[in-house]
């Protein structure tokens, strides 16, 4: 079992940064490919990024491709997502999770992944 601790969330203007960061502990880091997921008010969540235990994987949704990076940290049980040129529109809650899978293992879906962290409020000003 993990538990995933999501921080780095807030209040920014429209084309600012934000790094969130996503601090594992419970069980080997390296054994989980990671995921980013968010959902907005009213709305389904919906996948953002992931990466995969070696860090060769890391796919986007189209929404944040170009603007936000995924990364890993093993020896600091740490995954981040630092987000650049931030809309209004990437006003959600931000959540991590976890999935005990291979290697080179991504998933897209939030029902692919076994263990989630309680979330990180980002809001957008324009």
């Amino acid at each position: 079992q993990v538990q995933l601790v999501e921080s780095g969330g807030g209040l920014v203007q429209a084309g600012g940064s934000l790094r969130l960061s996503c601090a594992a502990s419970g069980r080997t880091f390296s054994s989980y490919a990671m995921g980013w997921f968010r959902q907005a008010p009213g709305k389904e969540r919906e996948f953002v990024s992931a990466i995969s235990r070696s860090g060769g994987a890391t796919p986007y949704a189209d929404a944040v491709k170009g603007r936000f990076t995924i990364s890993r940290d093993n020896a600091k049980d740490t995954v981040y997502l630092q987000m650049n040129g931030l809309k209004p529109e990437d006003t959600a809650v931000y959540y991590c999770a976890a999935a005990i899978r291979g290697l080179l293992w991504v998933g897209v879906r939030g029902g692919q992944y076994d263990y989630w962290g309680q979330g990180t409020q980002v809001t957008v000003s324009s």
